[in-house]
Order: structure tokens, then C-alpha cells, then sequence
């Protein structure tokens, strides 16, 4: 991580991104350029990785996972060699999931923290978003629905 005032003086704007690299892996995540090397990196912010899930009612459903499964950390150095490209990304729709997940992500991280502090006992929520959000017919009906139309395509 950087930690000398001299290379924070170097950085450039904070800009969403969307970057391929070289690994195949495309992720999103809030950059900023060093360029106080010869050799730029790109400072990543909770980067994250999104995935279209197509659904039985022709919705689209993108599932988000964290670029880094098994750590704490949220920034991230990257050298511009592992990067095939990157574009500045300007759709609302993405920022928007983007900040809903890190605001979520941050809100769990006190629950967890908070659950830990009373000598691992964790006491149910009454928050109305949680619960059941289908029955378990409803939800086996549209699993056959969605095997269905996947035989069919076949």
C-alpha cells in the first residue's frame, strides 16, 4: 500500500473503471493512477466482479462477489503489465450496484463485529428485509421452468 505523502501528491482523479486483465478476469472497481514512477499502477478501490445471471421471466440479475474472496483489505495495487485494457466507466445503472454492495458489504462488516463482541451469541434481526422472499414451491416451479427452457434450447 502507499504510505508516503510524495506518491499521494502523484495520484490522479478517482475514476470507475471496468478492467480486463491479463488472467481473463474483468473487474469494477474505483481507480486511481500513480504516476510518480516511471512505470504507472492503477490503485484499486473494492474492486469486485460482476456477472449477468439470465432468468426464467427474461430478466437480467447481476450477481457481484468481491474480486478478493479471503480478505479484509479494500485497496488494492495493480502494475498496468497485468491490465490488457480499461475504460472509464460512466453507466449509472453499474455505479449505483457498485456503491449498494460496498455500503452493504461495510453495514455486514459491523453486524459481524458487533455479533462477535457479544461472546458469539447473535441475536435475530427484526429487519423486515430479512426472511423468506419465495416458498419453496414457487421456487422449485421456476427451477423446472428454467430446466425446461434449457432442454428446449439444446
Amino acid at each position: 500500500m502507499i504510505s508516503s505523502t510524495s506518491h499521494l501528491s502523484n495520484m490522479g482523479d478517482e475514476f470507475y473503471s471496468i478492467l480486463k486483465l491479463v488472467s481473463g478476469e474483468e473487474i469494477f472497481a474505483l481507480v486511481c493512477v500513480d504516476e510518480s514512477d516511471d512505470e504507472p499502477i492503477l490503485v484499486l478501490h473494492n474492486p469486485i466482479k460482476m456477472k449477468t445471471l439470465s432468468q426464467v421471466n427474461h430478466l437480467n440479475y447481476i450477481k457481484v462477489t468481491p474480486w478478493m474472496e479471503h480478505t479484509d483489505e479494500d485497496m488494492f495495487v495493480l502494475r498496468m503489465d497485468k491490465v490488457i485494457t480499461m475504460f472509464e466507466c460512466h453507466d449509472q445503472k453499474l455505479i449505483r450496484i457498485y456503491k449498494q454492495y460496498i455500503e452493504e458489504k461495510d453495514e455486514e462488516d459491523d453486524f459481524v463485529i458487533e455479533s462477535r463482541s457479544k461472546k458469539g451469541k447473535i441475536k435475530l434481526s427484526s429487519d423486515p428485509k430479512l426472511g423468506y422472499i419465495s416458498s419453496v414451491e414457487k421456487k422449485r416451479e421456476s427451477l423446472e421452468e428454467l430446466f425446461k427452457s434449457d432442454s428446449k434450447e439444446s
